[in-house]
């Protein structure tokens, strides 16, 4: 996944959104068809019921407004390594709705990591305000809002992921976006020829993004705890910082450095908080 943060930015850098999307989403298509064929996937489609269908179509419209957005706030901020400490937040969503829509109960060790990653995220921002003129830094937005729609995917496809192979919701995820992109391509007139560049950047990534780690990720949900899938994910944010300095050359301020490591540390105090609450509910 950190590759996905390095290598979209250096081809967003020389070509439009829309021409992006429209080359990462369709090769991402095309790496999934070879998976999906390869390993007889496609048997199995006639053995998901209409319900699943309807899940399977939630989800994936769900995914295909948050990668939109992830790739927006990518476009916007210059420095890849900030996305990638910032889209630490999402946990954040995930005991929010567990909360209200749940009416799950958190012990201190998770409302401490929430208060820790809080902090980290406001600590990022807000060290836009002499830049910017204010609050946030220009394209945080888009991550807390992708952060939200990607929480709520997530739920749904923890529960509905028993249903279905991870590679159908990946494929469909990608179908989507690649129709939008299009559409976009065509409507804003951008020419569909890019610079080859960005198109070894574009497949490279693509590769490493919508085929490999979101297979690997929905495959990550199916066999273990969403705590410990989202504890080996905030460790991503420590391998962009250093890919983007080797890439690009760009490195966080000092206290940006400091509230990415509150994120991290705040991530694995919510994931070990809930690691521990399950444990005591199975001995009670």
């Amino acid at each position: 996944m950190s590759n996905v943060y390095i290598f979209s930015k250096a081809a967003l850098n020389v070509v439009h959104l829309a021409q992006f999307g429209f080359y990462w989403f369709g090769l991402g298509i095309v790496w999934n068809l070879i998976y999906f064929f390869s390993f007889k996937k496609q048997k199995g489609i006639k053995q998901i019921s209409p319900r699943s269908w309807w899940s399977l179509s939630l989800i994936s419209a769900l995914e295909m407004v948050g990668t939109f957005l992830f790739f927006l706030s990518l476009d916007t901020i210059e420095n890849p390594a900030i996305v990638s400490f910032l889209s630490n937040v999402n946990p954040l969503f995930v005991v929010a709705m567990g909360i209200l829509f749940l009416k799950e109960r958190f012990n201190t060790i998770e409302f401490t990591g929430l208060a820790i990653t809080l902090s980290g995220a406001v600590l990022i921002s807000v060290t836009g305000v002499s830049q910017a003129g204010s609050l946030f830094v220009p394209g945080a937005q888009y991550i807390f809002m992708s952060g939200f729609i990607f929480s709520l995917s997530t739920l749904v496809a923890k529960k509905q992921l028993k249903y279905f192979d991870a590679s159908y919701l990946a494929t469909a995820r990608l179908l989507l976006l690649f129709i939008v992109a299009g559409i976009s391509v065509f409507w804003l007139g951008l020419p569909v020829k890019i610079e080859s560049e960005a198109l070894l950047n574009i497949g490279f990534g693509s590769l490493m993004g919508p085929f490999l780690s979101g297979i690997l990720g929905y495959l990550a949900l199916k066999n273990i705890e969403m705590s410990k899938a989202t504890m080996v994910r905030s460790v991503r944010s420590l391998f962009v910082l250093v890919g983007a300095f080797l890439y690009f050359g760009t490195f966080p301020n000092f206290w940006q450095i400091i509230g990415g490591l509150f994120t991290i540390i705040g991530v694995l105090l919510i994931s070990l908080g809930k690691l521990r609450r399950k444990k005591d509910v199975s001995n009670t």
